[in-house]
């Protein structure tokens, strides 16, 4: 099979997309479709610093290595979660990246800043660990935009992600999940934007790119995904992907395009939280209860000192 552009080998064929590449080609047309979808939903303007979510992984550092080439401040920023091994290696993964290319990263370790990592987190909140986990990412990922002075927060979420989360959606209906659901969550007071420039890249075309810009990245999953409802519901659109090659974006953007702009999802009234004066719809913010919670619990086992105060704010460490 030859490119479409040339008469050299193919390397990736997209059946979906009705295109076969060459390297040299398909890295060009990532970074092209790339912002192409920056440009079409306003995620950026040209040049604007960014915050780019890491975990090592390869959606994330392929995302860091695209905005960083399409001439973004692009700063990463990665959350050491203490879940054993598996974060060591995650941090390891994403700082030789950064050193290699000279990338400003900043790093929030979970345990340093209050104490405990996730499995200790989930066990004295009694929630499970992705649900403990999800929660304290997405507060100290906009803490962190905010008091760096980012707009806007961009993430590696594809379209394997996204098509997964609308099926559980769907599946469950929730019509303010749905509502929200897109490739853009608008900047509030308090609360930085979010952007997701992959979201029309299946799991496979980032991985490609990848493997292909030679970017060495963590291999494994997080041992808390181990039995998620997305994996079932991911497996689920492979199998009809499989049958009809392209369904999962035309899933994704029938809906995006079609049904969700007749959705009368209501706004949901914010006010600053009593404890850490970030946006909540309730009087205290759902993570600052959580810690408060296993600091009480935590003084009654012991395992703090009666005196330990929780303290919302956390200084991130630059290039650790």
């Amino acid at each position: 099979m030859r490119c479409k552009f040339c008469e050299a080998k193919a390397q990736v064929e997209l059946k979906g997309r009705g295109l076969a590449l060459c390297r040299e080609h398909y890295l060009e047309w990532f970074l092209k479709e790339t912002e192409r979808a920056i440009r079409r939903h306003r995620m950026l303007s040209p040049g604007e610093k960014v915050l780019v979510a890491v975990s090592g992984g390869k959606d994330s550092l392929a995302l860091w290595d695209v905005l960083h080439r399409l001439g973004y401040q692009a700063v990463g920023l990665h959350l050491e979660l203490g879940i054993g091994e598996y974060s060591q290696r995650s941090l390891e993964v994403t700082r030789r990246f950064a050193e290699e290319r000279g990338l400003p990263l900043l790093v929030v370790d979970l345990k340093e800043a209050f104490g405990f990592g996730v499995p200790e987190l989930a066990e004295l909140s009694g929630r499970v660990a992705c649900s403990a986990c999800g929660l304290s990412k997405r507060y100290l990922i906009n803490q962190v935009a905010v008091e760096e002075g980012f707009r806007v927060v961009a993430t590696g979420h594809n379209l394997d992600d996204e098509a997964a989360v609308l099926f559980g959606n769907l599946l469950n209906p929730q019509e303010d999940a749905l509502v929200r659901q897109g490739p853009v969550l608008p900047e509030k007071p308090g609360l930085a934007a979010r952007v997701k420039p992959f979201y029309r890249f299946s799991e496979r075309e980032v991985l490609s790119y990848t493997l292909l810009r030679g970017i060495p990245f963590l291999h494994e999953e997080c041992p808390n995904a181990k039995g998620a409802k997305s994996l079932l519901y991911k497996e689920a659109l492979n199998l009809v992907e499989k049958n009809l090659p392209g369904a999962k974006l035309r899933f994704l953007e029938g809906f995006l395009e079609k049904i969700q702009p007749r959705l009368k999802g209501e706004e949901p009234l914010l006010r600053e939280c009593e404890r850490c004066g970030y946006p909540t719809t309730g009087g205290v913010c759902s993570f600052c209860r959580m810690w408060e919670g296993v600091y009480r619990k935590a003084k009654k086992r012991r395992l703090l000192p009666e005196k330990a105060q929780f303290r919302p704010q956390v200084v991130p460490r630059r290039g650790a």
